[in-house]
């Protein structure tokens, strides 16, 4: 699958918000690495998400709250491997999870986002493994989507990880496919060939976000009222872009 770029986008007027995800082993960290290195400021969620379960954070207080000491290290930080044992294992404990560490990660990204709108920032990356499957691709200006084939993903995990193909199959499906998540783009990036190939869309990518940016952003900086209004107009164009995305994936 090429590189695509939908059309009909509506002009941006704030700091261009960009949402990037994938699925696993297609790429994403690499794609954000080599934006990060041509300037762009990113929001990390994996990052924010270690972070918002640090040893004294309200996360980690409600985590132990729930699951019990089984999930505390000896030195107070979360046991990662004992939680994940728990949670890979029951659906309705995974859910609960989410509920405690989504909400904080968002806020702590808003947060992030606000900073760097007031640096004065043209565009800014929001790098979210589970951007779709969640409400943040309905607030962002554009979705990019890490694109590979299946297979890809399966050589690659096995790779990795040292999985048999079994195994790397069982982690494949415990996710949304890939597929799936294209039909939400606004523009895909194709990992399937070789770093040279992703280095040219990448500064592809760049030139793109910019021209979309534009130079009105900056009345948003200058003028916030502005921005504000700019903000919701986006939004709601962004809600009803993405019903009409669903309504013809259900046909299809």
């Amino acid at each position: 699958m090429p590189s695509q770029h939908r059309a009909g986008f509506t002009k941006n007027h704030n700091m261009l918000v960009v949402g990037l995800t994938g699925g696993i082993a297609t790429g994403k960290s690499t794609v954000s690495t080599l934006l990060k290195a041509r300037g762009l400021p990113i929001v990390d969620a994996d990052v924010i998400a270690r972070q918002v379960v640090e040893p004294g954070t309200p996360g980690l207080a409600k985590i132990k709250a729930h699951f019990g000491d089984k999930v505390i290290q000896g030195d107070g930080r979360l046991d990662r491997k004992a939680l994940g044992d728990i949670i890979f294992k029951d659906a309705s404990q995974r859910a609960k999870l989410n509920a405690i560490v989504h909400p904080a990660v968002r806020k702590a990204m808003f947060w992030e986002v606000v900073r760097y709108w007031f640096r004065g920032e043209k565009v800014c990356i929001m790098d979210v493994p589970l951007l779709i499957e969640g409400p943040l691709h309905k607030m962002v200006g554009r979705v990019v989507v890490v694109y590979c084939s299946e297979e890809i993903q399966l050589q690659r995990l096995m790779h990795r990880d040292g999985s048999t193909r079994e195994d790397a199959l069982s982690r494949l499906r415990s996710q949304m496919p890939i597929a799936e998540k294209v039909a939400y783009a606004d523009i895909v990036i194709d990992n399937s060939g070789t770093p040279h190939d992703l280095e040219v869309q990448i500064d592809d990518l760049v030139a793109r976000l910019n021209k979309d940016a534009g130079w009105v952003w900056r009345l948003s900086w200058l003028f916030p009222p502005f921005g504000i209004a700019s903000a919701a107009a986006v939004l709601l164009w962004r809600v009803v872009v993405q019903k009409k995305r669903a309504k013809r994936s259900k046909r299809n």
